[in-house]
């Protein structure tokens, strides 16, 4: 067995014991709180992808379809609280320096957000950290309310169905896998980094090329 993932709270087969049939509404609460109230360090991947394989499996007694309906709209809401929190109280949060609210979080989250402007509120769903404070950025930033709404619901609508159904297939098609949950959780965790590996070796690159042109 894989050890698990952080602390108890963090690993999906320790809340389907503790919270039963309830584990569906803690998982959808989670969701809604990652994406818009500022905790970055929760395991939003990893639960989306096991509600998925629980119903899958019949550990809780779920319609699958409702089950993602209600998981867009937690993650939706959570992103619409966090574009709020970023036009009332947003700028002063960037001189923050806690362990995950701090300056250069939220740097980098606003370089990912002019790269890829108003597609980085779908991209940004599946990068941890970075879908927490994306929606802040983008209203610190003033973004107009329906475009911000169009893309936070296109990349709500992605990563909440999409790694949900991810787990429900999968867990139809190989019923081992809830016996393997942590090696699951695992590979979801590892895929969810990926993006953020390629941009750090990405920006390492540029930074190497551009102290060479520069002869430093």
């Amino acid at each position: 067995m894989i050890p698990s993932l952080g602390p108890d709270w963090m690993d999906p087969a320790w809340l389907l014991d503790r919270f039963g049939n309830q584990f569906f509404w803690v998982s959808a609460a989670i969701v809604f709180i990652e994406c818009g109230l500022l905790f970055p360090i929760l395991p939003g991947d990893s639960l989306l992808f096991a509600v998925g394989l629980f119903i899958a499996e019949g550990s809780i007694d779920f319609n699958i379809v409702t089950a993602c309906l209600i998981l867009t709209v937690a993650a939706f809401l959570g992103n619409v609280c966090g574009y709020e929190i970023g036009r009332a109280i947003g700028t002063p949060l960037y001189k923050r320096q806690g362990r995950f609210i701090n300056q250069a979080n939220f740097d980098k989250t606003h370089d990912f957000f002019n790269k890829y402007g108003a597609k980085a509120l779908v991209l940004g769903r599946f990068v941890p950290i970075v879908r927490t404070f994306i929606t802040v950025v983008a209203g610190v930033g003033k973004m107009e309310r329906r475009h911000f709404f169009v893309w936070s619901g296109v990349g709500a609508t992605l990563w909440a169905c999409g790694i949900t159904l991810i787990g429900y297939f999968l867990g139809q098609s190989f019923p081992v896998l809830r016996d393997h949950l942590e090696a699951a959780v695992l590979l979801i965790v590892l895929v969810s980094v990926i993006p953020m590996i390629l941009e750090y070796l990405k920006h390492r690159r540029e930074a190497s090329h551009s102290r060479v042109e520069t002869g430093a």
